[in-house]
C-alpha cells in the first residue's frame, strides 16, 4: 500500500484503481446513478413511514452511509488527480515560457506538449 499522490504512482501508466475511479466517477455523474440514489432515499423514507422494525431502519441508514463514504473516496481521488494534472501543466507552461524567453525550444517544450495531451491518455 502506498500513500503517494495518485498522479505520482506508476509513472505515465494509470493503475487499476485510477481506471476504476475514473469509470466510477463517470457513472456517479450519470442520470442512472442519480435515479439509484433517489430510489435509495425513497426506500429509506418508506421504511420510516411504514414504521418497520429498527433493523430495517438501521439497514437503510447503513446503506446510505456506505454510498456516502464510497462517493467521498471517489471524489477525493478525482480531486487529487485533477489538482496534480493542473500543477503539471502549470509547471510545463512556466518552463516552456522560460525556454522561449531564452530563445530555444528543448525539453520544456516537449513536456508542455505532453502535458497538454494528458486528458487523451487512456
Amino acid at each position: 500500500m502506498t500513500f503517494e499522490h495518485p498522479a505520482d504512482r506508476g509513472g505515465d501508466r494509470r493503475r487499476r484503481f485510477e481506471r476504476f475511479s475514473e469509470s466510477a466517477s463517470k457513472f456517479t455523474s450519470s442520470p442512472v446513478f442519480f435515479l439509484l440514489c433517489l430510489a435509495l432515499v425513497a426506500w429509506m423514507v418508506s421504511v420510516h413511514v411504514a414504521g418497520l422494525g429498527t433493523e430495517w431502519q438501521v439497514l437503510a441508514g447503513d446503506c446510505m452511509t456506505a454510498v456516502t463514504l464510497i462517493l467521498l473516496a471517489l471524489l477525493k481521488n478525482s480531486e487529487l488527480r485533477a489538482e496534480r494534472a493542473i500543477q503539471r501543466k502549470l509547471d510545463a507552461i512556466a518552463a516552456a515560457l522560460l525556454e522561449a524567453q531564452e530563445g530555444e525550444q528543448g525539453k520544456a517544450h516537449e513536456d508542455l506538449r505532453a502535458a497538454i495531451r494528458m486528458e487523451e491518455e487512456t
